[in-house]
């Protein structure tokens, strides 16, 4: 925690936490301060432009932009935290594994995560999605299955230099089981390092859920996903501009606030 604090001071990190926080904010408030029901359909205003009645202005079947906007806010953040949450725990826990324990347990993980990175990584989680069937759920599976494996690398790599240390070396001597050691002595002092990597992934994260669902394999009609509502409105793009615009902008925006607030929080991690 720290760490963030300390990555938050500077002046990139001060604006990716204020994009940050207010990307929580509307998924936190956005539902219950949305001015229309972000299902609801009426042809009579429909790919109407934006106006002080419909800020972002309306789709193709008349549902407003900005309620919509507002109501997957929550759902896009939820599914980023679901995937980096999913992909922290398994990765790090056989990341240590492999790192501390060596053996047979790190050969097998290394030919593991060599075969998941031996694909581009879009593609193997489209792959995994379409196999699996286009769902919300499906698609953070999909996600989490494809991004574990840098997580595993990671921490192998830390726990390699950490094995060897001396209060790692004197738990062992006074008889400290190998799960002791992992969860008190080589994870937490991974966890600045996890932090870094997560909090930029939550940013990509968010953008890997919304390109699933620009293809139609992440959450259904009508749920307003983000990438959903891209797609949506890539056909209207032209002439109706604000429909695939604004979507859009929500993405950018939370993308970039992590992005610039992880890049803060690595540049003060401990050499």
């Amino acid at each position: 925690m720290k760490v963030l604090v300390k990555g938050a001071r500077s002046a990139g990190g001060k604006i990716g936490i204020a994009l940050v926080l207010f990307s929580i904010l509307l998924a936190i408030v956005g539902p219950f301060v949305a001015p229309y029901s972000h299902t609801r359909i009426n042809f009579a205003t429909k790919l109407k432009p934006p106006t002080t009645s419909h800020l972002f202005g309306t789709d193709a079947v008349g549902r407003d932009i900005f309620s919509r906007v507002l109501h997957g806010a929550r759902l896009s953040l939820t599914s980023a935290v679901l995937v980096i949450v999913i992909a922290v725990s398994v990765g790090s826990i056989a990341g240590a594994i492999g790192g501390y324990c060596g053996g047979i347990a790190d050969q097998v993980l290394m030919r593991v995560t060599d075969v998941f990175f031996a694909f581009p990584f879009l593609v193997l989680a489209m792959a995994v999605a379409a196999a699996l069937g286009p769902h919300f759920l499906n698609a953070v599976l999909a996600l989490s299955i494809v991004w574990w494996p840098s997580y595993a690398r990671l921490v192998r790599g830390l726990a390699l230099s950490l094995k060897h240390t001396e209060y790692v070396e004197a738990s062992r001597a006074l008889g400290a089981s190998t799960s002791m050691i992992l969860f008190r002595h080589i994870l937490p002092n991974c966890y600045g390092q996890i932090l870094a990597k997560a909090t930029t992934d939550f940013g990509f994260a968010v953008l890997a859920t919304a390109s699933l669902g620009f293809i139609g394999l992440g959450a259904q009609p009508p749920s307003p996903e983000w990438g959903a509502m891209i797609a949506d409105g890539r056909t209207y793009i032209l002439g109706f501009w604000w429909v695939a615009t604004f979507p859009g902008l929500a993405i950018v925006i939370t993308v970039l606030g992590f992005s610039l607030l992880g890049d803060a929080v690595q540049e003060n991690l401990p050499r």
